[in-house]
């Protein structure tokens, strides 16, 4: 892999739930999160499900505010072990706000999130990333002149324990992870269908730098897996492969928390939905439950709930 890696591509400012304070490494947030610290103050116990399924996140009464701009209002919903639950709402509803909270970007005004029962504010980014938290972004951020395999391995160094010294020097350690690092990356290029390994970034399809990014989030080993709008430029053809794509990666044991605008996709492939408007969650059930509530088609549809 290249010392020192070109700067990834700019991301586009959307609102103020984008995502513009994302990590500047490019590094997402998917597989065996790290062992936590012993002793860890802030475990809560996960609550269960009626199925006796844990939660694996929990966002507990959230509110965060820029100014007197309210992103999220109290909000809250819990994400079970291997289930999908997908995250909908208008634009500016404070969806991507709500990963950003996830994943360490912003801090809560008021509330927790919690993650297999620790709390995650205060938490830097790239500690949440090896409790085993794993995002993409609504636009592209890859490293644009490094070919896809390397772009992986930059996800797959989350959990390498080699230190300074041993890499500059390197020691028997340092190439085991290397290599073990290559061979994963390798599979993972190959789980999202991407042939093309050594192919630089910016040469390959917009699906595939999607796909790529996805790839680089599983190279970290999360636990959960949180999507922001992965089907965005997408073809029929193209998001009927992300809609199997998602039901595979929950086949390996990983949680996934999407964000989609697409609604034939959400319904599809999500086991529960929350709705957001206006930072308020107003609906949270089985994507029926969802499809048929009032308040969400007056939120999609900008009529009175009353009239919906």
């Amino acid at each position: 892999m290249p010392e020192t890696p070109p700067e990834p591509q700019d991301a586009s400012e959307r609102d103020v739930t984008s995502e513009r304070d994302a990590a500047p490494d490019a590094r997402t947030t998917v597989g065996v999160p790290a062992e936590p610290p012993t002793g860890d103050s802030t475990a809560h116990p996960a609550p269960t499900d009626l199925a006796g399924r844990k939660a694996l996140l929990e966002v507990d009464n959230v509110t965060l505010r820029f100014g007197g701009v309210v992103a999220l209002d109290q909000v809250n919903f819990n994400l079970y072990e291997g289930e999908i639950l997908g995250l909908i709402g208008p634009n500016g509803a404070g969806k991507t706000t709500c990963f950003n909270a996830m994943t360490g970007v912003y801090a809560p005004t008021s509330g927790e999130i919690r993650f297999q029962g620790k709390k995650l504010s205060g938490r830097a980014r790239y500690k949440i990333t090896q409790l085993g938290i794993a995002r993409t972004f609504q636009n592209i951020r890859l490293f644009p002149e490094m070919t896809a395999l390397e772009n992986v391995m930059v996800g797959a160094d989350a959990h390498h324990k080699t230190s300074v010294p041993s890499a500059l020097l390197r020691l028997p350690r340092y190439w085991q992870e290397e290599r073990s690092g290559r061979e994963r990356s390798h599979e993972l290029l190959d789980f999202v269908g991407i042939r093309r390994h050594g192919e630089a970034a910016r040469n390959l399809s917009y699906g595939e730098q999607r796909r790529l990014e996805i790839a680089r989030a599983l190279a970290t080993s999360p636990a959960l897996l949180c999507l922001d709008e992965p089907a965005a430029g997408f073809n029929p053809a193209e998001k009927d492969s992300l809609l199997q794509l998602i039901r595979d990666i929950r086949g390996t044991g990983v949680t996934v928390l999407l964000i989609e605008h697409d609604m034939r996709l959400v319904m599809g492939v999500t086991d529960r939905i929350v709705v957001l408007e206006f930072g308020k969650k107003i609906a949270e059930g089985s994507p029926a439950e969802v499809r048929d509530n009032p308040k969400v088609i007056a939120a999609y549809l900008g009529v009175p709930a009353d009239a919906a």
